[in-house]
């Protein structure tokens, strides 16, 4: 029977449920017709209440963003460095295996030059925030910060792709291996941080 009551945070919420039923490609599987099946409706009833399924997937990122943001916020408070990295990290790689559909949606980022965008761009300067937080805790100098952030990003995002998809079947511990990535992100991180020894060498030779 079709669903009473539907609204634009309901079909939201259908929408986030199709997206966690559908394990790590429940996002990029996201269509209007799947939602609809979900509420018991034809999908037409959907545009009542949604623009376009661009519009809604733009919908369920922000969400995601925001929840991705706020679990590695909640986990680095009152730390600092080293710990305050493994925590962002640690926090980031629990998300993604509890929700990995909305995991994959928190990878788009937002087009800088679409006003629609903007609180799906909102919702992402916010996390990076919280990372650039985490990283100024290293003392790094402002041209340095968005390597890092890339770095960091990049390697976690790599290992827990790669978790996602079954790409870790040999007997090691993953949780040791993921430990091990992080101690080699927080050495790269130290090392962009550190002085430039030639720089120094050449400052000392004035």
């Amino acid at each position: 029977m079709p669903r009473a009551g539907l609204s634009p945070d309901v079909v939201v919420r259908l929408a986030l449920e199709v997206v966690d039923a559908g394990g790590p490609s429940g996002f990029a599987d996201l269509t209007l017709a799947k939602v609809a099946a979900r509420a018991g409706v034809a999908a037409p009833s959907l545009y009542k209440h949604v623009g376009s399924l661009a519009d809604l997937r733009r919908e369920v990122t922000v969400i995601a963003v925001r929840e991705l943001t706020a679990a590695g916020t909640s986990a680095t408070v009152g730390r600092a460095g080293a710990d305050a990295l493994h925590a962002l990290a640690d926090a980031w790689r629990r998300y993604a295996l509890a929700h990995p559909g909305r995991y994959a949606a928190t990878q788009i980022g937002a087009d800088p030059d679409d006003p629609a965008d903007a609180v799906h761009r909102a919702a992402g300067e916010e996390s990076v925030r919280t990372v650039v937080s985490v990283l100024r805790g290293f003392g790094l100098p402002d041209e340095r910060v968005v390597d890092a952030v890339r770095a960091v990003r990049a390697g976690v995002h790599g290992f827990v792709t790669l978790e996602l998809g079954a790409g870790f079947r040999m007997r090691e511990d993953v949780d040791q291996s993921f430990t091990v990535l992080l101690d080699m992100l927080v050495a790269g991180v130290a090392a962009l941080a550190a002085p430039d020894p030639a720089q120094a060498t050449t400052g000392s030779d004035r």
